[in-house]
């Protein structure tokens, strides 16, 4: 018989128990949270994370919208500030997890999760919560996009890449701050130091240019780098390496799905000959945080225009 033909006090008494196993399962995954991040910032809840990614979200739909009859802003010395900013964070997680792990004697092909107070252990747990914020500081990269008015920068793969990122990486520091969480993180974490190196390089302006040829580069170590992930789960899949399956699973999809953007990316990028003309590629499916030759002409200081001028501090 199904739910339908049970009637009324059948359906309430489905619905009763399908909210009891829900409340049970929710208590049951606090339960195993990792004890040691539970005071640590942004990690009593998953709220404020998800507070700030829904603004970060209405930013990319309303920003444009609030722009649209403002000049762009001249960024120049903010984009240097922010991306070697963005280096040194980067350079300082990848130290932290390289150290942390070497010294913790961590194995690269499977490592399970120690959630003692062990200090080499607490070490790659702060390292890996430090590079979780430091997904919510790229948000950074699209607001200035937007009021730079480079609108046709905030692509897809660029929102979906900051947007994700940042969110998702919030369970892993809520439950696994630790053990195979770490490969992925110092990977990615020392393509980010080349990648803000080369952002902060551009933010110099079209001088440097020439110096910059190896910017097709970049995305293919950030397409070599999905794969290696995805060889890297699959192998603690077949090893049967204790650490969460479904998360295993999960990151292969997400892998995945940034291989076949990246490359759809990689060719409207690099191998069409008219866009390539017009020296508008892009990284990470958005342009390098410089600055153009269209804004050295145009230099704009608090929305103003300021024509043949640079604003007051740059």
């Amino acid at each position: 018989m199904g739910l339908l033909d049970a009637g009324p006090d059948g359906v309430l008494s489905a619905v009763s128990t399908a909210l009891n196993d829900t409340v049970e399962f929710y208590r049951w995954t606090w339960s195993i949270a990792d004890k040691r991040v539970e005071n640590w910032p942004l990690m009593q809840s998953p709220w404020p994370t998800l507070s700030i990614s829904t603004l970060y979200l209405l930013f990319v739909w309303l920003g444009p919208k609030w722009m649209k009859e403002r000049e762009p802003f001249q960024m120049r010395l903010v984009l240097i500030v922010y991306n070697f900013g963005m280096v040194l964070l980067n350079l300082f997680i990848f130290r932290e997890l390289f150290m942390g792990s070497y010294n913790a004697g961590y194995s690269y092909i499977c490592q399970t999760v120690d959630y003692s107070n062990d200090v080499n252990e607490v070490r790659i747990a702060a390292a890996l919560w430090w590079y979780f914020v430091s997904k919510g500081v790229e948000y950074l990269d699209t607001v200035f996009f937007i009021l730079r008015k480079k609108n046709n920068q905030v692509s897809f793969l660029h929102v979906y890449h900051h947007c994700t990122m940042f969110t998702l990486w919030w369970i892993g520091i809520k439950w696994v701050a630790g053990g195979q969480a770490f490969f992925g993180a110092q990977m990615n974490s020392f393509i980010h130091v080349i990648m803000y190196s080369y952002y902060g390089l551009t933010a110099f302006g079209p001088w440097i240019q020439k110096y910059l040829w190896w910017k097709r580069y970049l995305t293919m170590l950030q397409l070599v780098q999905f794969h290696v992930t995805i060889g890297h789960t699959a192998l603690s899949l077949y090893t049967d390496c204790p650490f969460p399956k479904w998360m295993h699973w999960a990151l292969i999809a997400y892998a995945i799905s940034f291989i076949f953007l990246f490359l759809n990316f990689y060719a409207r990028t690099y191998n069409e000959p008219t866009k390539a003309k017009t020296g508008k590629a892009a990284m990470n499916g958005i342009s390098a945080n410089g600055v153009s030759k269209s804004e050295r002409q145009s230099v704009v200081e608090n929305g103003k225009s300021q024509k043949n001028g640079k604003p007051k501090g740059e």
